[in-house]
């Protein structure tokens, strides 16, 4: 698939997802600029993010891991894993964020990163996410809710931000040249 297709259909995503919800509160932390015509996708990478693009609008369901039963957050980020990748990870949010995985800065986010969230404030991680570029991620994130994807950039996901990691071996990344 071209880099051009591609854009095109991040952007349709984009869109479909922004009409469905109430607009975004002015961004905390600005996003550097990204230029999809360097971005180099690996088919690795490509798989996880489509497959997770794939999933939005599935509903959520607490313990949920298939596409049939629903999912929650980390099952989300089990499924789409194995499914695209071939990898098998915890299951938990909590297993997943103290797996020996590389840590990555919110500045170098790569597609495919798994990202956790303390949503229940403090630091305890409570909610994961699969970055999928340009500052967006996917997620299961609540209760009577479905996957959706996301922006990094709302103050709610800025202030329950905790760490990313990157599963992917670097080999199998996204990468800008």
């Amino acid at each position: 698939m071209s880099t051009s297709a591609r854009l095109i259909l991040l952007i349709c995503a984009a869109l479909l997802s922004a009409c469905a919800s109430r607009p975004p509160p002015v961004a905390v932390k600005p996003k550097p600029v990204f230029n999809y015509s360097t971005q180099a996708f690996s088919p690795a990478a490509e798989d996880v993010l489509f497959r997770a693009l794939g999933l939005v609008g599935t509903p959520y369901r607490w313990g949920g891991n298939t596409p049939d039963s629903g999912f929650d957050c980390s099952g989300l980020i089990g499924f789409v894993y194995r499914d695209a990748a071939g990898i098998s990870l915890p299951r938990t949010t909590r297993e997943l964020i103290v797996m020996r995985a590389q840590d990555v800065s919110e500045d170098a986010l790569q597609t495919g990163d798994l990202l956790f969230f303390a949503t229940n404030g403090g630091s305890q991680v409570s909610h994961a996410g699969i970055y999928v570029g340009e500052g967006r991620f996917v997620h299961a994130p609540q209760t009577g809710g479905t996957v959706k994807l996301d922006t990094l950039s709302k103050a709610y996901w800025q202030s329950a931000y905790l760490s990313a990691k990157r599963v992917l071996p670097p080999e199998h990344l996204a990468r800008n040249p």
